[in-house]
């Protein structure tokens, strides 16, 4: 088990004015990564990669938002997938309901893209990658399980949850997402898509002990509290 866990790369980059992580994930072994959410600092991440002699492999969007894939938002352009695929030529793996938007925010083409779908897995070197379909924020929201950790986009942060009063979004969906998070192991370690909290990440066990979306036992009681 210690050699597994010592395979396994996984680094949290925050970036942007927005307090966004990015991730790192991939093969101590053979060097090849995959990076998650892509955005803000192409070429400073890029440089991030180089520096420790990773080979980036793929890009895996967690959902649509331009804060976390690049693309046009309140009248800026922030660097994202296009920009990156222009220096490091690699697929975008986006969530079949997510991937036209993420092609009409970016501008990127279908053949940039891989579309998966939730239970589908990506091998990373040695390491596989989960995709796990979460919608709520956004309809193709997904979240990527590695082992014992999640990485959780805009799904579930560690004192709280995607907003869900968004073009595209649905309350009633992102309860059942929530609810099938809760159920994986308390040690489950929380990777957040924002550092909106006092620590950057944190066991599921420990989010559940403070997150109050999380404590929601039935539908009728979370449409009450998110009005």
């Amino acid at each position: 088990m210690r050699e597994e866990e010592n395979e396994l790369v996984i680094e949290q980059i925050e970036i942007g004015p927005m307090a966004n992580f990015t991730y790192v994930i991939g093969s101590r072994s053979t060097r090849e990564v995959a990076i998650v959410d892509p955005a803000w600092d192409i070429d400073g991440l890029l440089r991030h990669l180089a520096e420790r002699d990773y080979k980036l492999v793929a890009a895996l969007a967690t959902h649509y938002h331009p804060d976390h894939i690049g693309g046009g938002m309140r009248g800026h352009n922030i660097a994202g997938v296009a920009e990156l695929l222009e220096k490091s030529p690699v697929k975008i793996y986006a969530h079949r309901h997510e991937a036209d938007g993420v092609k009409k925010v970016t501008d990127i083409s279908e053949s940039d893209m891989v579309r998966v779908d939730s239970g589908d897995t990506l091998t990373i070197g040695v390491v596989e990658v989960e995709f796990l379909h979460t919608p709520g924020h956004t309809p193709g929201s997904q979240c990527f399980r590695i082992k014992n950790t999640l990485v959780s986009g805009d799904t579930l942060f560690i004192n709280g949850c995607g907003r869900v009063d968004l073009p595209g979004s649905d309350p009633d969906e992102m309860y059942h997402s929530l609810q099938r998070l809760k159920s994986l192991p308390d040690d489950t370690l929380l990777l957040p898509g924002h550092n909106y909290s006092a620590v950057p990440n944190a066991t599921l066990a420990e989010s559940k002990g403070q997150n109050p979306y999380l404590a929601v036992k039935d539908i009728d009681t979370w449409r009450q509290m998110m009005g």
